[in-house]
């Protein structure tokens, strides 16, 4: 059987066939798959069987197939990777399946106003046994294949009213109703009720299906992710997940620092195409694609390229040219890149806590602190510092790996957490919050009195390269022992809002100075043998949503104090990313990506290049003279001279990503 779970480059195609199809497969020929494969050389291919509308591809004894089956593409597909050695996966949709709650309403999700949903079957209904399970056997015994991906799970889940789910929840609560919205106290207790039920169905058929098919590895799209943050509690083989289309690059620089620290492999997965506004399927250019690849082997991932055939199954040979010169340069670099591990630097947290409170959903991004977390991510990225993101039960075990601990704006922690980070300041640790709410967690370590409530106002505030806006929600405070590292400036008429945009201090007149109003806007204290610095107001979320580089260099100013000695600093624009990781080998590798022209917005997705960037000099933390320092994938050797423990070098140009790799003794791992 194919070892699909460590595999490193792979193809998906789905289709997500309905009734209407009439040309299944019709136009799928060995030969064209055989070159394709041979052409690209994948280690795996993910073929559609079953999508969202729930219509199968082949001819299901099980399911319900769609009427436009003309050729059986799974059996040709499967045919052809058995012969070159490459592994075979499906895409199959598990809890989104609009066909099955039409055949069998019993098996929607019921909402708390009696409507069964159109799309989510429920977790507490027969889906899982009645469907599912036997039709992946099925799939397992016609096709021999290696892997089942599934689609649509813990973000397609939803809040159940039905009969089998409120008979569950009575049973374990006592209760014989269940609430409806957050105004209910029990609210927060059916939120995690149906969380658990997910784990229990993912728990259910990954083991099943093991137990039935031993070899066939199993993943659940994001299940373990940013999406699910929870410890893995499931036999899944592997993590994976599709991440946005459109803004692919930037949420892959949160992904892919979150996957690599679960302990699995893990992969990513690039749509090879998007839409715009009233244009279907536009394919992107090679160059947006190994800027999106290029996030995910900087940290350490397997990467699969997602493409749509045509509905009879023809892969157009533009499609066939960009995945093999994207493969190509992800070949270059696997050795170094793939399975690496990080040499940690910050931690910034993902509070599953507080998302769990926000969100009403069971799992999903929608609605939760993502703002923040990224925000965050975005400014120490943007910053030039290699960054992990953590969840609570990953910190409570490796905080003091970390010089830094970071905490986006999160309003709900556990103090069993929040007694953890306490601990590790007090033993050394340094701690960075980034916001009124996480900052009034932990008040009482803050050197200071916190006054009141929150106030919705106007601010300005000064960086060490100008004054920025920063509206929003922010704690008054009186500093009791803290040292203030910034005021903000605020005011609410007219004539205040004047005298606040004024940020001088010196050359200001009295009136201007009775009508322009201060505060502390954050505080420097030591706790322990530690430090804490904390800001007051939305500056995680504000630097979401400009990217001002003022407000960049704000929060760079709080860090430097706090981590004044990163293991590695380099000279560069701000759209160059770092990670400081270890290959597999244990080989010291820096990692630099160039994100010039990564698309945020439709108007703008598709680049057809990245411009090179470069002259950028580098300083490395390195304990004893390096064996040899190169740059690769090019083998370029560059000048570099090594003096008090810290390596200096200049890389001259760097196209989209490149490593510099630093080899000691032998390239023995220095644990």
């Amino acid at each position: 059987m194919f070892d699909r779970k460590n595999a490193f480059f792979g193809l998906h195609f789905d289709l997500h066939p309905v009734a209407e199809d009439h040309a299944l497969g019709a136009d799928i020929e060995p030969r064209a798959v055989a070159e394709l494969l041979r052409r690209i050389r994948p280690d795996f291919v993910h073929y559609d069987c079953k999508g969202h509308p729930g219509y199968a591809g082949y001819e299901t004894a099980v399911g319900t197939p769609s009427p436009g089956i003309v050729r059986d593409a799974l059996a040709i597909w499967r045919e052809e990777t058995h012969k070159l050695g490459i592994g075979l996966g499906v895409h199959y949709s598990g809890v989104v399946d609009h066909l099955a709650v039409r055949q069998r309403p019993e098996w929607a999700v019921k909402h708390s106003d009696g409507r069964r949903d159109t799309e989510a079957t429920s977790l507490f209904g027969g889906y899982a046994d009645g469907l599912l399970i036997p039709q992946l056997a099925e799939i397992a015994d016609r096709y021999d294949v290696d892997s089942v991906w599934l689609d649509g799970e813990c973000w397609g889940a939803k809040l159940d009213y039905g009969p089998e789910a409120l008979a569950a929840w009575t049973a374990e609560t006592g209760w014989t109703d269940a609430p409806v919205d957050r105004s209910d106290s029990r609210w927060g207790a059916w939120k995690s009720f149906h969380r658990a039920r997910f784990e229990a169905y993912l728990r259910h058929w990954t083991t099943t299906l093991g137990e039935c098919k031993p070899g066939v590895q199993r993943a659940s799209n994001w299940a373990f992710s940013t999406m699910n943050p929870v410890p893995v509690s499931a036999p899944v083989d592997y993590l994976s997940g599709d991440f946005d289309p459109m803004l692919s690059a930037d949420r892959a620089r949160t992904e892919a620092r979150y996957l690599s620290q679960v302990g699995m492999p893990w992969e990513l997965q690039s749509w090879g195409f998007d839409n715009a506004d009233g244009q279907e399927e536009l394919l992107k250019s090679a160059a947006q694609l190994k800027q999106e690849a290029g996030v995910v082997l900087m940290h350490g991932g397997g990467y699969m390229l997602y493409y749509l055939p045509t509905r009879s199954g023809y892969i157009a040979e533009e499609i066939v040219d960009t995945a093999a010169e994207v493969a190509a340069y992800c070949r270059e670099r696997q050795q170094l890149s793939h399975r690496s591990v990080s040499v940690p630097q910050i931690a910034l947290l993902h509070s599953a806590e507080s998302q769990f409170d926000i969100s009403d959903r069971v799992y999903t991004w929608w609605d939760t602190p993502l703002v923040e977390l990224e925000g965050a991510l975005h400014a120490l990225l943007e910053s030039h510092y290699s960054v992990d993101v953590l969840t609570e039960y990953m910190l409570m075990e490796r905080l003091d790996d970390y010089p830094l601990l970071v905490i986006p704006d999160s309003p709900v922690l556990s103090e069993s957490f929040r007694r953890r980070v306490l601990r590790y300041v007090e033993d050394g640790g340094r701690l960075l919050l980034l916001g009124e709410r996480c900052a009034r967690l932990f008040g009482e370590a803050l050197g200071v009195q916190l006054l009141g409530e929150p106030q919705q106002l106007r601010v300005q505030l000064v960086s060490g390269a100008g004054k920025i806006g920063c509206p929003g929600l922010w704690q008054a405070i009186e500093p009791q022992g803290a040292e203030v590292l910034s005021i903000r400036y605020h005011g609410e008429g007219e004539q205040e809002r004047s005298a606040y945009l004024d940020v001088r201090s010196d050359g200001v007149s009295e009136q201007h100075r009775q009508l322009r109003k201060e505060g502390a806007a954050a505080t420097l204290h030591r706790y322990g043998q530690g430090q804490i610095a904390a800001v007051y107001g939305p500056i995680a979320s504000r630097y979401y949503y400009s990217h001002h580089p003022f407000m960049r260099r704000y929060i760079r100013d709080l860090v430097e104090r706090l981590f004044p000695d990163p293991a590695v600093t380099i000279d560069a624009p701000a759209y160059i990313d770092l990670a400081l990781r270890r290959a597999a080998d244990g080989t010291l590798c820096v990692h630099l990506l160039n994100l010039a022209q990564m698309p945020v917005s439709n108007r703008r997705g598709f680049p057809e290049a990245v411009p090179p960037s470069g002259p950028i000099r580098l300083s490395v933390a390195v304990a004893e003279r390096p064996q040899s320092v190169s740059w690769e994938p090019t083998g370029e050797t560059p000048v570099w001279r090594w003096q008090d423990g810290r390596l200096e070098t200049t890389v001259s140009s760097l196209d989209i990503h490149g490593i510099l790799v630093i080899r000691d003794t032998a390239g023995e791992r220095r644990d």
